[in-house]
């Protein structure tokens, strides 16, 4: 069974309109990071609509870590929209810059608030699936996978990044890039191979706007 046969097989077994907001969630995905690569302000709204709809999306297939980080990454959507608004010449592109050693420390501490955040998410699951009833549930993370573990590890990277997108920090392609390469496998595992093929172009993208990014600054620093 090649790969577009394993996908087909496995969508026979979902709702319809699961696969329609899945896909569409994708192209307004995929649109972000294209716009984002541009230094466009159009990040954030085609964002917006991919976040939205992956709220629902990973809640329904139970990757907590994921549904937080795309509630985070609706409201970063805000705070960046404002922000690059704020820096835009031509209220469309904007000038990236490096981080400061002030924002790597905001990076590190978002990055370890994060696995501490999630990974409690995880520990009081039992009892959330329980209707958050404590009755007859025992905590603890012992009924994770190593998919959830590196929901738990990704969160904090995407996180990360998209501070330093909002932030115009070149630094967020990087991020980027190892958070995407490790959510191939795991949504593959997690059933949902459209989202699985999506990281996979974007971590290409994310390789090319990490490149795009770098030459602005090039070019910056040589009309300075």
């Amino acid at each position: 069974m090649n790969f577009f046969e394993s996908i087909t097989a496995q969508y026979q077994s979902y709702d319809t309109y699961l696969i329609i907001l899945e896909t569409v969630a994708v192209v307004f995905g995929l649109l972000s990071v294209y716009f984002s690569i541009r230094k466009n302000i159009w990040v954030y709204p085609t964002g917006i609509v991919s976040t939205g709809l992956y709220i629902y999306l990973m809640l329904h297939f139970g990757l907590l870590g994921d549904m937080l980080i795309n509630v985070y990454y609706t409201v970063m959507s805000v705070y960046g929209w404002i922000l690059w608004s704020n820096h835009a010449d031509d209220h469309i592109h904007v000038v990236v810059k490096r981080a400061s050693l002030k924002e790597w420390k905001v990076g590190v501490l978002l990055f370890v608030a994060s696995l501490f955040f999630v990974g409690l998410i995880y520990y009081y699951k039992p009892a959330i699936d329980n209707g958050f009833s404590l009755a007859n549930v025992q905590l603890g993370l012992y009924h994770l996978d190593w998919a959830n573990y590196l929901d738990i590890f990704t969160t904090s990277l995407f996180l990360v990044g998209m501070y330093f997108m909002a932030r115009r920090n070149i630094e967020n392609w990087l991020f980027w890039i190892v958070a995407d390469i490790i959510c191939v496998p795991m949504m593959q595992y997690k059933g949902l191979s459209l989202t699985a093929l999506q990281y996979l172009i974007f971590t290409v993208m994310a390789i090319i706007g990490y490149f795009e990014w770098q030459k602005t600054l090039n070019q910056s620093g040589a009309n300075h």
